[in-house]
């Protein structure tokens, strides 16, 4: 029996690790007629002014990087590589990982599809892994790509291999 995908949900950064997990989202949409939901997470600028104080969050900055974030996710949403797609595009302000998982509660997603920038040693110690924490606690399966170009080849990647 063939899993019933509808909505699939796609953090997006802009990196080309997202870049990539976004065509396998395409594709995938492709194969299950799915509606394809793209999020980007904007984390609030904290400014530490005073340490007596602790930290704040600046908000027009925010706003600032919020509009930025919008024009971009609708260029990103009306390139070549998403036609004939239903697609939408979410902007939420925190933590990506929460805001991730929240929002694929949300609306109900059937799969997220998310890039994992593999960070190793003390980096990944730190800060962990927001791709692995989405797998952790999503209330759907997830799809993790480790490195663009790796794995499956499109159709285009295909042919052009072929011209060689």
């Amino acid at each position: 029996m063939e899993p019933d995908i509808k909505k699939i949900l796609v953090p997006i950064d802009f990196s080309d690790y997202s870049k990539s997990a976004l065509k396998y989202a395409v594709n995938f949409c492709k194969k299950f007629d799915a509606e394809l939901i793209l999020i980007y997470v904007i984390e609030p600028v904290i400014y530490p002014p005073d340490f007596s104080m602790g930290q704040i969050a600046i908000p027009s900055i925010n706003i600032e990087w919020d509009e930025r974030a919008r024009q971009e996710l609708d260029k990103l949403a009306k390139s070549d590589i998403i036609k004939n797609i239903p697609i939408k595009t979410i902007i939420k302000t925190g933590k990506p990982f929460i805001e991730i998982i929240e929002t694929a509660g949300e609306i109900d997603a059937d799969l997220i599809i998310i890039a994992s920038h593999g960070h190793s040693g003390v980096e990944h110690i730190l800060f962990g892994s927001t791709a692995e924490k989405v797998v952790r606690k999503a209330p759907c399966p997830v799809l993790t790509l480790r490195e663009p170009k790796k794995g499956f080849k499109f159709k285009e990647e295909l042919r052009k291999e072929k011209a060689k």
